[in-house]
């Protein structure tokens, strides 16, 4: 009945809703971005900017990172291998899909300007945040590394002025319980404190049939504290967060890919997966449910983070400033997996870390009449530690080639250290045309020590086997290099900007710390820096009353780009080789649009879209062989489209707002093989919501998927070593109910 009511609600009185941009006023609202580092309005930057408000967040009922990608045309985001691991941010074609935590993706990502990391540390909860900006294209001038595809800025809500807080309460299907909370405090007549809170606790959507597992899910508390105070010529910001996350992770299904195993009789692709098709061991989860696996899945994940961000910003005159920002991120995390989606015990593991990161930026900034000059210094050392393992065909030692059924231990220390030196000029030539040039140094090394053990079978008779030393692998990438960017704006008219940007990005060399199965392989893990060239025409119109229109073309020029690459072993029986390397270049082109609409006082309209018709490898062989020239890059539909309407009303002395929008990707690959069996076909899932708020108290219904879509964030294609795709499926529809307080 619940479920029934919360839809109905979402159909029947929700139209649909603008997620980023409309506030509950007479007029389009005027966006203020920090994509320069400095604070302006959308329509001044040359540069391709989605935002999404805090508020609509709250209300949207988003989670985390991940469903940003949900209301952003051409950014698509992934859980990857399970929640707790690292998420596959993915913007215009650009991304790197791998679930080794050693590894850094492509696109940047800062918190209150601060840079978060290797890519462990791009899962966040969002509570409390004021803004979110996603920045297309290259950010190598003020962003610098590892930012070729863009970058995400998360802005949470500072402390100001006033005494005041709020407490919010919601539960859902799926045992879903959620209460976050906020409290302002004034503590003088030049500072402020803010403490805020997030405790969520739920069950996955996918569920188990394996009676002997435990139930999947995850409990995450989260704390942050701030503070913030203003003097004449001095400001400083500085803040504490901490976070524990526990549970049990999502449990993968099996796509089996035979129909008679013991002969190699395949199921076609639509077949793959349902009844009649197992595993190369026999095996099928006997459900024709979507959401249903099989699983011993005791699979405990743990994760605990701290850091701080200290800011200062110094007004030197009237026309300079100097801001200094210094942060600091730990995260220790254990997460185990199961990789055979069955109850045998064939493929199991577990990935350990240790993840730590000092941060420091030095910046100057000086406006001159129109112009405007910023110079910087930046330095990073990041330290990672891997302790992880993979337990390979446990259940036939004794009957299989002691070969083929070990146990590997691979413990990496990867530290990266990292400066630069950057600089930005703005020139306003005249009232319509603007000129931006930037240009960045960045000189960086990643020291690796890599060290294995092997637990192998020396005795049948002895099938717990012996752990000996298995290699030790040691060495340095180093790499430096400029990074630019030169813009051009024109403004046509007060509402209307064009544009034109070529920018080109770096992501730095470093070293491939998954599953290496020999030695050689871990001798060869090391890989080059990748870097991209772009060029963008746009243009961006707002009359500041009822219409904003933003959209831009692009083209990249991809060279020595990284590619993660799952390819068979040429062992029968083996794990698949697990590869990081730079596979050579690639080209993307394509657009995007992005329109908001006030119909009229009651009505608001926001639609985005992105098309990539082109987003392919140029000639690659990868080296195992296989040709790849004009195979798709993985993750990359080529249409996506999201839209909202939102319904304004007044209801009983307080305001009705009815909110449904809708997510579509067009089908894509999982992997860079273009293989039928690792494919996701076209889908689109729908989201709803209805609140009511009266004074200070605020109801809330909200669904997402509301039609229970079946899609996978990731098939991973073990067919060659289990006759197998593992199935990380996605979220199924949940709905829920909030209520929350201010004061």
């Amino acid at each position: 009945m619940f479920k029934l009511s919360a839809i109905s609600i979402s159909i029947i009185t929700v139209f649909f809703s603008p997620v980023s941009v409309f506030a509950n006023n007479d007029s389009i609202e005027v966006i203020e971005v920090y994509a320069q580092k400095r604070k302006q309005t959308l329509e001044e930057v040359s540069i391709s900017i989605a935002t999404l408000k805090g508020d609509n967040i709250t209300s949207q009922g988003i989670k985390d990172i991940s469903e940003v990608g949900g209301y952003v045309a051409n950014f698509k985001i992934s859980q990857n291998a399970a929640e707790g691991t690292p998420p596959a941010l993915n913007i215009r074609g650009v991304g790197l899909i791998d679930y080794n935590t050693a590894n850094t993706s492509p696109i940047a990502m800062y918190i209150d300007g601060r840079p978060v990391g290797s890519a462990n540390n791009q899962i966040a909860n969002l509570f409390d945040v004021e803004q979110i900006e996603v920045l297309k294209g290259p950010q190598g001038t003020l962003f610098g590394r590892n930012s070729t595809g863009g970058a995400l800025l998360v802005r949470t809500k500072r402390p100001d002025d006033g005494n005041y807080g709020f407490i919010k309460a919601g539960a859902g299907t799926d045992e879903w319980r959620r209460v976050q909370g906020a409290y302002n405090a004034k503590v003088n007549e030049l500072s402020a404190l803010r403490f805020s809170f997030n405790h969520t606790d739920y069950e996955y959507t996918s569920y188990n049939l394996f009676d002997a597992s435990p139930e999947a899910g995850l409990k995450q508390q989260d704390a942050r504290l701030s503070y913030l105070a203003e003097w004449d010529e001095f400001t400083l910001y500085a803040k504490l967060e901490y976070g524990h996350w526990d549970g049990i992770v999502q449990p993968v299904g099996n796509i089996g890919i035979f129909k008679d195993p013991a002969n190699g009789v395949r199921c076609s692709p639509a077949e793959a997966g349902g009844p009649g098709c197992f595993d190369m061991f026999g095996f099928n989860d006997g459900s024709d449910d979507y959401w249903a696996v099989s699983v011993n899945n005791d699979s405990p994940h743990l994760s605990i983070y701290r850091g701080w961000t200290v800011q200062g910003d110094w007004q030197i005159s009237d026309s300079q400033q100097l801001t200094y920002i210094n942060g600091f991120n730990r995260l220790d995390r254990r997460h185990a997996f199961n990789c055979d989606g069955s109850p045998a015990r064939l493929c199991e593991g577990e990935l350990g870390l240790k993840n730590e990161m000092l941060s420091n930026e030095l910046r100057y900034s000086q406006t001159n009449d129109r112009d405007h000059l910023t110079l910087g210094l930046f330095h990073i050392e990041e330290r990672i530690y891997q302790d992880n393992f993979n337990d390979i065909l446990r259940d036939y030692r004794g009957l299989l080639s002691t070969d083929l059924t070990n146990t590997f231990f691979y413990d990496n220390e990867i530290i990266v250290k990292s400066v630069a030196a950057f600089a930005q000029y703005e020139w306003q030539l005249n009232d319509a045309h603007r000129i931006t040039v930037g240009l960045r140094y960045s000189d960086e090394t990643v020291e690796y020590d890599s060290v294995s053990r092997l637990n192998t079978v020396a005795d049948i008779t002895q099938l717990d086997g012996v752990t000996i030393p298995y290699y030790r692998v040691n060495g340095e990438v180093k790499d430096d290099g400029l990074s630019g960017r030169l813009a051009w704006n024109y403004q046509y008219s007060d509402p209307l900007m064009f544009y034109y940007s070529f920018a080109n990005g770096t992501k730095s060399g470093g070293y491939n710390g998954g599953l290496l199965a020999t030695e050689e392989q871990a001798k060869l893990a090391d890989y080059g820096p990748e870097e991209l060239y772009a060029h963008e025409i746009g243009a961006k119109y707002n009359n500041a009353d009822n219409l904003s229109v933003n959209g831009a073309v692009f083209f990249y020029d991809y060279s020595d780009q990284q590619v993660f690459m799952n390819q068979a072993s040429t062992v029968p029986g083996a794990p698949p080789l697990q590869l990081l390397e730079n596979v050579g270049s690639s080209t993307i082109y394509g657009a995007e649009l992005a329109i908001q609409y006030k119909l009229n006082d009651a009505l608001k309209f926001r639609s985005a879209a992105g098309y990539v018709p082109e987003a392919n490898f140029d000639e690659f062989i990868d080296p195992v062989g296989n040709v790849l020239t004009d195979n798709r890059l993985p993750f990359t539909p080529e249409w996506n489209i999201n839209g909202d309407v939102t319904h304004t009303m007044s209801f009983l002395q307080g305001e009705l707002v009815s909110t449904i929008g809708f997510d579509y990707q067009s089908e894509y690959y999982f992997d860079q093989n273009q293989n039928a069996y690792a494919m996701q076909s076209g889908y689109t899932l729908w989201r709803g919501s209805v609140h009511y708020e009266r004074g200070d108290w605020r109801f809330g219904v909200w669904g997402k998927n509301l039609f229970d879509k079946e899609y996978s964030h990731l098939k991973f294609d073990l067919s060659a070593f289990l006759g197998m795709l593992e199935d990380f499926k996605g979220e199924g529809r949940r709905l829920g109910v909030d209520i929350s307080y201010r004061f």
